[in-house]
């Protein structure tokens, strides 16, 4: 990180720049299958990811949420009960995170109510916040 802001101060960069420059964000997506998948428990693990998961070092955006029920097209992939959303500002923020005693104590107290855990990582080519 240092050598990060170092660069920054150097070439004048952004804060945003002076991230783009350590790589690209990492998106970190997370679809668990509960065994018991009821409301109560779909909430509960959205608790305890916003308990574990929310406030790590090198995270851009968070949001963990349930599967939406107004979504049944024949598109929507609906083998899934919770979703973890997590961007990361960039691999080593991410490769970071995995080892965290906090996202380590997560795993162990939920696993016994998956059945499947689908994780998708990517690497973010570019961001627009949507505001115009």
């Amino acid at each position: 990180m240092f050598v990060t802001l170092a660069l920054a101060v150097c070439l004048n960069l952004t804060s945003v720049e002076a991230k783009k420059a350590a790589g690209p964000m990492i998106g970190h997506m997370v679809y668990f299958k509960l065994k018991d998948n009821t409301a109560e428990s779909r909430k509960k693990l959205v608790a305890a990811c916003e308990k574990y998961l929310a406030d790590h070092e090198g995270v851009v955006f968070f949001s963990a949420g349930v599967v939406g029920d107004d979504f049944k097209r024949d598109v929507n992939d609906r083998d899934w009960d919770v979703a973890l959303h997590l961007v990361f500002v960039n691999k080593a923020a991410h490769d970071k995170y995995q080892d965290h005693k906090e996202h380590l104590k997560f795993i162990e107290e939920n696993k016994a109510n998956w059945t499947k855990v689908r994780v998708f990582d990517s690497e973010l080519s570019g961001y627009k916040s949507g505001k115009k």
